[in-house]
């Protein structure tokens, strides 16, 4: 039987993960994985946290090396070896040899292509100044954490609000430089709404941390001390400058062999992760993914994706029908005492679909309120109005947002409905959890929502609200909280005195109600309904519009 042998370019995330599952299932295989860099299988993610000193060994995020992958898996790993050309036709790939300067031609049966995503630089003047960096890899890593030491840099701009961008920022933060985050958008972390964005925004400026949102870099200019940066027509004046604003697919060489691709670069495969090219596949940040929850084709680089897509690459490759269902971006961000996590889609896309959507806002603690150190975590559920079936969830808070967004997670992979929410029984212990787990309380109102139990308005529904005579506006929060801080318009009833003073509150408009978190402003609305009022009642309460409005 003739031994298959199997190419791959690119030796991190689904590179890897292939040429790991082509061993376990194959014994016999010719596997060569081809690098251009000096190291396989890092753990990328993990770079913003090297450069800020939380990882001090960097030895710590190669997960292997090319020489215990080669000892644990018999891979022929070169490292240092850039695939310049793909020749279908012959089913070879030229490869030059970073160290000695060869070009040499190495065929295959079968090609998995895993170059991965490039740092995207757009065409500003002065992009190519040494001052200017990204951290893609180690030694992108290395050289801006040697650039701060050897500069003693104090002041850094960071270009670009998602995740690389915030995690940079931060970890520059961390070892006390001056940060200033630039964001073309109104908001950081795409992958949420900007009503959940701003109690990241208020966090990250608490912690010190100049955020310009809405502006744009124009030129940059090598000064004797660091760069001129011009943004919205303003100087900022900084030691470097790293570029975060996202990654392009490194699909060249695969686009000049014929490689079918779409607008972006981003090599577009079937379901088995096949080009439609004779023997060729492609996985990871290089391909365009169909999303799962829409079926719109897309592109979402994540790690978590690209191991899987290389796993099944492998298996299709060894005669086992393997199939990449869609990806439904599934993510969690670190912002300092934050996490933000997310998945599925969000209001935006549903939004620009014209999806028939409906969205509820609920604050639940992480744990039993009556065990010491109970926080609050925010929880954005987008869902099909007429089903129930969750469609995107979003969750900014502390401790317990990952399990929670993992769990929301599985609902959207599972067509999981609110009705499903609420049946859902989740651990439950005073440190860990509640009775209603925050997962409960989303499903629960809405239920409550779909159910016809209580009507809902939103936050930028107010303005509109507050100038229609035929409104009544009641907050039911206490008189000490109303003091506080209250919605324009609103009068205060609490709750408790609300069924004395029902004569208070007019029959012939509408109410709208708001407390603190939405909840008492339901108890509120079910006792009015059930006295002849038409009633809604605030999602997120007066919580939610304090942190958009302040």
């Amino acid at each position: 039987m003739k031994q298959k042998k199997v190419v791959i370019i690119g030796g991190v995330a689904g590179g890897a993960s292939a040429a790991a599952r082509l061993r376990r299932l194959d014994e016999n295989a010719h596997i060569v994985v081809v690098e251009r860099g000096p190291y396989i299988s890092f753990a990328n993610c993990g770079l913003p946290y090297y450069l800020g000193g939380t990882i001090q060994d960097r030895a710590a995020l190669t997960l292997q090396t090319p020489e215990s992958f080669k000892a644990r898996f018999n891979v022929d790993v070169r490292v240092f070896s850039e695939a310049v050309s793909i020749q279908p036709d012959n089913k070879t790939i030229t490869i030059h040899n970073h160290n000695t300067g060869e070009e040499y031609e190495e065929s295959y049966d079968s090609l998995i292509l895993s170059m991965g995503a490039d740092a995207a630089m757009p065409p500003i003047p002065g992009i190519d100044s040494k001052k200017v960096f990204t951290v893609r890899n180690i030694p992108d890593t290395v050289a801006v954490k040697t650039y701060i030491e050897e500069h003693q840099a104090k002041k850094a701009v960071v270009a670009g609000g998602g995740f690389i961008g915030l995690e940079v920022a931060e970890n520059l933060r961390d070892l006390g430089m001056d940060v200033t985050l630039v964001e073309m958008a109104n908001q950081v972390i795409p992958s949420i709404d900007a009503d959940m964005a701003v109690q990241v925004h208020g966090h990250m400026r608490q912690k010190g941390l100049h955020l310009l949102l809405g502006s744009a870099l124009q030129k940059i200019e090598d000064t004797e001390t660091g760069v001129s940066l011009t943004v919205n027509g303003e100087t900022i004046d900084a030691d470097l400058l790293v570029m975060a604003i996202g990654v392009r697919p490194a699909s060249e060489i695969a686009v000049k062999a014929g490689l079918p691709a779409n607008a972006k670069g981003a090599l577009i495969v079937n379901s088995a992760m096949e080009t439609g090219v004779d023997g060729i596949y492609a996985v990871g940040d290089l391909i365009e993914i169909t999303h799962f929850v829409t079926g719109e084709k897309g592109y979402i680089p994540l790690a978590g994706p690209a191991n899987k897509q290389g796993r099944i690459a492998a298996d299709n490759i060894c005669g086992i029908p393997s199939r990449y269902t869609g990806t439904q971006g599934s993510s969690i961000l670190k912002v300092f005492d934050l996490a933000v996590a997310s998945t599925g889609i969000t209001e935006k896309t549903a939004k620009a679909l014209h999806l028939n959507y409906e969205k509820s806002f609920t604050f639940s603690a992480n744990h039993a309120t009556y065990y010491p150190g109970a926080t609050n975590m925010s929880i954005k559920t987008i869902f099909e109005k007429d089903t129930g079936k969750i469609l995107g969830v979003q969750i900014v808070g502390n401790d317990g947002v990952d399990k929670r967004c993992d769990v929301f997670a599985t609902a959207i992979r599972a067509g999981m409905t609110a009705k499903d929410l609420t049946e859902l029984e989740l651990c439950y212990a005073p440190p860990f959890g509640s009775a209603k787990d925050p997962v409960n309380m989303a499903g629960y109102v809405i239920e409550n929502m779909m159910s016809g139990l209580v009507k809902t308005f939103h936050w930028h529904d107010i303005e509109k609200i507050s100038k229609d005579p035929n409104a009544f506006l009641l907050d039911t929060r206490n008189p000490m909280e109303y003091l506080a801080g209250t919605i324009p318009g609103f009068v205060n009833i609490p709750l408790d005195s609300l069924r004395d003073r029902l004569d208070e509150i007019p029959k012939d408009k509408t109410i709208y109600v708001t407390c603190q978190i939405g909840l008492r402003g339901y108890i509120a609305a079910r006792i009015l309904m059930q006295n002849g009022y038409d009633v809604y009642n605030l999602s997120g309460g007066y919580r939610l519009y304090q942190t958009i409005f302040g």
